[in-house]
């Protein structure tokens, strides 16, 4: 059974900075052989892709709202994907989800979209205050 466990949310004020974790765990259930994203979903919104790294090389992706302010990295030894958030801004506020995906991506090509990934974490709450 896999199971990916979000922590790290919390109450920040904007400007700040905060760090998620995701650990993934499972008999034989490894990160490395998956792409993993962070999605995010707002009160009243629709979930959104935040970032993304792929199995195959590491390469990384993100939305252009948190490009440049956002690092994705993972740290396949320990199952465990992070998220770090630099410069957070009130619009930031959301319940932050981690997914794992197993399709092969290459060259411009990214898993985006929350069908393209089948395991999902349980969500922490990321509040920025004004």
């Amino acid at each position: 059974q896999v199971q990916l466990v979000d922590s790290g949310g919390g109450l920040v004020q904007a400007g700040g900075s905060l760090r998620l974790s995701c650990a993934a765990s499972g008999r034989t259930f490894s990160i490395g052989r998956f792409n993993m994203g962070w999605f995010r979903q707002a009160p009243g919104k629709e979930r959104e892709f935040v970032a993304t790294t792929r199995w195959n090389g590491g390469s990384v992706y993100y939305s252009d709202s948190v490009k440049a302010r956002f690092t994705i990295s993972r740290d396949n030894a320990k199952n465990t994907v992070y998220l770090q958030m630099n410069s957070l801004k009130p619009e930031d506020t959301a319940v932050y989800y981690c997914a794992a995906g197993g399709k092969f991506y290459s060259g411009p090509n990214y898993p985006v979209h929350a069908n393209e990934y089948t395991y999902w974490g349980q969500g922490t709450q990321v509040t920025v205050s004004s």
